[in-house]
Formats: structure tokens, sequence, C-alpha cells
């Protein structure tokens, strides 16, 4: 009895060892592969900008005075030369009135002036009058004509102001909030002296910034696809712009401003494009992403993003060499395409990376790679 419980206990110790051997040996697992193959891609980069109007034109009180009227409804169109604000007029009338007399008075004057002159002129021809009482008499006639030229003069420019109690629209378009209500005291700080703007927006002005690096970047491809000066006007740089939704506007862009310089307290210059807006949804004082080409990637290696890990500015991958077996892989990204990496150094056409599962990959894992096609949840627009 007692050598038949040996043998138990020994074919139990050797069956045991036996599982625990099995158990330690893991067979390979499949996971999910990106197989690298080279593609031509345009390069884009994006800047933050600011929506203008073509023209936003600010509607200003160019007399003192109590605001007597509104004549448009706030955010609406207006024509070309629509009344918009009115001014009480009663004190520049008045204003008219006293210049107007100011201008008879100084009439009169002239007239005696010029009464007093020709009576003389005879009496001196005959030295019947002092050549003194002469030119007395000639320059009282010409400070005379002055006075009634500048007694005009001021007659105009308060006529001119009594013009400016009423204020029209300098341009079709839309027309904002107001600044003042009927009642208020305008035209002289700190009351309102803008009370609206006009804003043209059968296209609009994108205005962003580059920085000098950007800015050279840029520059260097455009010299070197064209062959030409870099003319903001003439420029071949179509521009893209990107809503605050993410969305891609439908209509493209074109620079027509570059700055003649580098802001030397920003480091940066600024860059103007304009693009149609027919639908007038692109309102002043949006922003948006402005998205330019700066070059053509020839038989870019591209990778998706989510297969590529980064720590302290370093990019690795998850290779997978000819034997199936998993090392890890230093790579060099010089730039993005959509979802996609742009890969300078460390990968080649062919190669296979791991896409799924990236944390339970390990180095020297043997596995069972199966090859599948990226799908990205951006269509990257060329």
């Amino acid at each position: 009895m007692k050598k038949i419980y040996i043998l138990f206990l020994v074919v139990s110790m050797l069956f045991t060892g036996c599982k625990k051997e099995q158990q330690g040996v893991i067979p390979p697992q499949p996971f999910e592969v990106y197989e690298i193959k080279t593609k031509s891609v345009p390069i884009y980069q994006e800047f933050v900008g600011q929506i203008y109007g073509e023209k936003d034109i600010p509607i200003r009180a160019r007399v003192v005075g109590f605001l007597d009227g509104m004549h448009f409804k706030e955010g609406e169109r207006v024509q070309k030369g629509q009344l918009l604000y009115s001014i009480d007029p009663d004190p520049l009338l008045q204003e008219v009135a006293a210049q107007t007399s100011m201008v008879a008075q100084a009439q009169t004057v002239l007239a005696q002036a010029e009464s007093d002159l020709k009576r003389i002129e005879p009496l001196a021809a005959l030295s019947a009058v002092s050549e003194q009482e002469l030119s007395m008499a000639t320059s009282q006639r010409d400070a005379a004509a002055s006075g009634l030229e500048a007694a005009i003069a001021n007659l105009k420019l308060a006529e001119l102001n009594l013009g400016y109690a009423k204020m029209y629209a300098p341009i079709e378009g839309i027309i904002g909030k107001t600044l003042a209500r009927e009642g208020e005291f305008v035209g002289k700080d700190p009351n309102p002296v803008i009370l609206n703007t006009v804003s043209q927006l059968s296209s609009v002005r994108v205005q962003f910034f580059l920085t000098e690096r950007d800015y050279i970047k840029v520059a260097k491809e455009f010299i070197n696809r064209t062959n030409k000066k870099i003319e903001a006007r003439d420029s071949e740089v179509e521009l893209e712009l990107l809503l605050a939704d993410g969305s891609l506007y439908e209509h493209k862009g074109k620079m027509d401003f570059i700055d003649r310089n580098i802001d030397s307290e920003t480091g940066s210059i600024l860059i103007q494009a304009s693009f149609p807006n027919p639908d007038r949804m692109l309102r002043p004082g949006q922003f948006a992403r402005v998205k330019i080409k700066v070059r053509e990637a020839k038989d870019a290696i591209l990778i998706p993003q989510k297969c590529a890990k980064e720590l302290q500015g370093q990019f690795s991958v998850m290779f997978v060499n000819s034997e199936n077996i998993v090392e890890s892989k230093q790579v060099v990204i010089i730039d993005k395409f959509g979802e996609f990496y742009v890969v300078e150094e460390g990968l080649k056409n062919g190669d296979k990376i791991i896409m799924e599962g990236l944390q339970k990959a390990r180095s020297g894992m043997e596995i069972i790679p199966e090859v599948t096609d990226f799908v990205s949840q951006q269509t990257p627009q060329s």
C-alpha cells in the first residue's frame, strides 16, 4: 500500500510539472498591423486667423449733440446713402444763422470800404489827399474783403456741421448693433463717437500671423515651386479655411496682402487673404484656421498617428520584423497629414508596424500579423 502511494505521488508531481511547463509557453497571438505604402501627399500648415468684412466702415458722429433719431433696424441690410442717425439740429441751425449774420455784416463793411476807396482815388490823382490816406483806404478795403472771405468760410463750416447732423450709410452692407440710443449725447468722449459699423460681406478678409520661421519655410517652397518673386496679389498660393466647428469652408481664398516687415516685438509677419462669402455665412469677428500648402511630399512614408508613441519629443513604433518578432524602433517625424505622421527616418516601404493592441505588445514577442487598412475618421483635404 505504501509503494502504491509513493508511485501515485511521483506521477502527480510529473504531471503537475508538465502542466506548469505548458502554461509557461504563450503561443503567438494575432495583432492588427499596418503595412506601409509610400504616397505623395500635400503638406499643409494651419494658422489662427480673424475674419473681417471686405469693408468695415464705422458710422461716426462728427458733431456733438443729442441723438434725435435712428432710421434703421439693427442687423439688417442698409443701402448706400440711406439715412441712419440724426442729431438734434437746433444748435447747429442757430450757428448757421449767426454766421449768416456775420457774412452780411462783413459785406456791409466791405461795401463801405470800397466806397471810401472810390472816393479817395480821384482825389489822390489830383494830389488833393495824401498818399498815406490812399494807402489806408486801400488797406481797409483789403481787410474788409478778407473779413468777408473769413465770414463766408465760417458760414460754410456751420452749414457743413449742420449736414453732419444726419448720418448716411457710406456703403451697402449689414449694419450692426447701435452703440447709442435716441436721447443720448454723442460725438465727444466719453460719450459715443462711433455709433455703429456697416460691413460689406460679399467677400471677407482673414488676417493671420506667420512666425519668421514659418514665413521663410512657406516663401522658400513657393519660390522653388514657381520660380517667382513673393508678390501677394500675383501669388498662386491657395488658402483654405477651417471653421470653428472643424468643417472645411467650401470656398478657397487668395493671399492679397503681406506686410512689409517682420514685427520686431512678436517676431511675426501679418498676412491677409480674401475669401468669397456669397451666402454671408462668415461674419466679422469670427476666428478660423487658415490652411496653407507648404510643400508636396514625394513618396512619403505615412503611418497612422495612433501607431506611434511619444516620449519627451521622441517617437517610436512597434516594428514587426521578417520573423514576426516585435521590436521597438525609433522614428523621425517631420510633418502631419490628416491623421497620419510623415516619417523621415526609421521606416521604409513595405514595413509592418502594430496598429492595435500597443499596450499588450512587447519587444521580443512573436506574433501573428494581420495586415489591416487604417480607416481615417477624417478625410484629409488635398
